[in-house]
């Protein structure tokens, strides 16, 4: 049983009411049949709320896995089978991920009604994640006790890469929409030359596939038709040093570099080719091998869950070394990292070379968004003119580093954590259309 503020507000008023009888001894009386009232009325909620168990069922709904990063739906089943109105605050007993501490629902239940009551949570990290019991905070319309319940089951939820975002950037990759408005179509800079089948010319089609011949025979413009080629492997890299446990609007970089990795296997596969995974930094992680098996998505993705973050030092040799056991043909290598420093990008640039002689290599790192929005802030004392230089000279290296990448015929993309996702898969089906893979 817990004692509601209304009940304190009117003690309080009936302790100022005695406070005023003492100059003015024709308040007394009144404070005294106040005073009465007030037990009266707190017993008699108190004999409605405790003489029974009031008949209020509470049932949570989650989904079976949580999305990292995404805002995910937990909705509460409530149900009032007394003959009573009554008034509930709902406490879910979140997981302690969450860090929340306020969380309440307040919701009046008439007589025999069903009530749905939603909410959303954005998990920042990989996981188990425990809920605990509902608590249902019940009060009558007297309102000057209220009485808990504790409803529902404990359960547990495990938070997997983005698999909202997977599904999404598969939709836009097939209609080849690139952002979210879906004005801007990806660039098709070629085709493969998998031939297909012939077909009758439409507004649009590409002069060059024109068949003359085919044409001379029906008469009227026909043009062949060709198709991405298949079969061709695909890697992600993912560097799990200290370098990616840098955090950006709640996620670190090795999360976005997760996530992203999820979505473009996952198109990969869609696109009939190969799709495969290794995580390094003084270590060798996860080496699964590129396959268009059945299973291979969720093989994927079982093992993104497990990854966690290192405090070492990526061993790019290393991971060198790992590769050549395992990869045996020319694929295409996308390399999730993050240079700090031109130095840092000095030291992994041997290996770095030797990886695009022998594959195809996309290095894809971050933009620190942060410094970005320093460096555009309105200047007013000379500590910021500094600052600014600062913040600039560093924008200027992170360019410098993709020409220097290009300059060796390394494929380089410059992404803000945000943009990770689109600004890859938009590499890989450039380079796929150009059939540079």
């Amino acid at each position: 049983m817990y004692l509601t503020n209304r009940f304190f507000w009117f003690a309080g008023a009936i302790v100022a009411l005695f406070s005023l009888s003492y100059p003015l001894d024709w308040l007394f009386p009144l404070a005294q049949i106040a005073v009465t009232a007030l037990c009266l009325l707190t017993a008699s909620d108190i004999l409605i709320l405790f003489y029974r168990r009031p008949e209020i069922t509470a049932n949570r709904i989650l989904a079976p896995v949580f999305s990292l990063g995404d805002p995910n739906t937990v909705a509460i089943n409530l149900e009032n089978k007394s003959s009573l109105n009554l008034h509930a605050s709902i406490t879910d007993e979140l997981p302690v991920q969450f860090q929340i501490r306020n969380f309440t629902i307040s919701q009046w239940l008439a007589p025999g009604e069903k009530y749905k009551l939603a909410h959303k949570l954005t998990p920042s990290s990989r996981g188990i994640y425990q809920f605990g019991h509902i608590n249902v905070f019940i009060t009558t319309r007297l309102g000057m006790a209220e009485r808990r319940l504790k409803e529902g089951v404990e359960e547990e939820v495990r938070v997997y890469p983005s698999i909202v975002q997977m599904k999404r950037f598969e939709l836009r990759a097939t209609r080849q929409i690139a952002h979210e408005t879906g004005v801007k179509k990806i660039r098709r800079l070629g085709h493969s030359y998998e031939f297909e089948q012939i077909k009758n010319y439409v507004p649009g089609d590409d002069y060059r596939s024109v068949n003359w011949k085919a044409s001379g025979r029906r008469g009227t413009v026909m043009v062949n038709q060709y198709e991405d080629e298949r079969s061709q492997q695909i890697y992600c890299l993912i560097d799990k040093s200290r370098v990616m446990r840098m955090p950006f609007e709640g996620l670190s970089l090795m999360d976005y570099a997760i996530n992203t990795s999820l979505a473009i296997s996952n198109i990969v596969l869609k696109k009939q080719d190969k799709a495969g995974l290794i995580t390094f930094s003084d270590v060798i992680g996860a080496t699964i091998k590129a396959e268009r098996k059945a299973g291979q998505l969720n093989t994927i993705l079982e093992a993104l869950y497990k990854e966690k973050e290192r405090k070492g030092e990526a061993n790019y040799e290393l991971m060198y070394e790992a590769m050549s056991r395992l990869i045996n043909v020319r694929s295409l290598l996308l390399l999730f990292t993050n240079f700090e420093s031109p130095y840092a990008l000095e030291r992994a640039l041997p290996t770095l070379r030797r990886l695009n002689r022998q594959h195809l290599l996309v290095v894809v790192f971050f933009e620190n968004t942060e410094i970005r929005k320093l460096a555009g802030e309105p200047v007013q004392k000379t500590i910021d003119i500094f600052r600014q230089t600062v913040a600039r000279q560093f924008l200027l290296d992170k360019r410098e580093m993709v020409y220097k990448l290009r300059q060796y015929g390394i494929q380089a993309v410059l992404t803000r954590p945000q943009d990770l996702t689109l600004n890859t898969i938009n590499k890989y089906l450039e380079l796929k259309s150009r059939g540079l893979i």
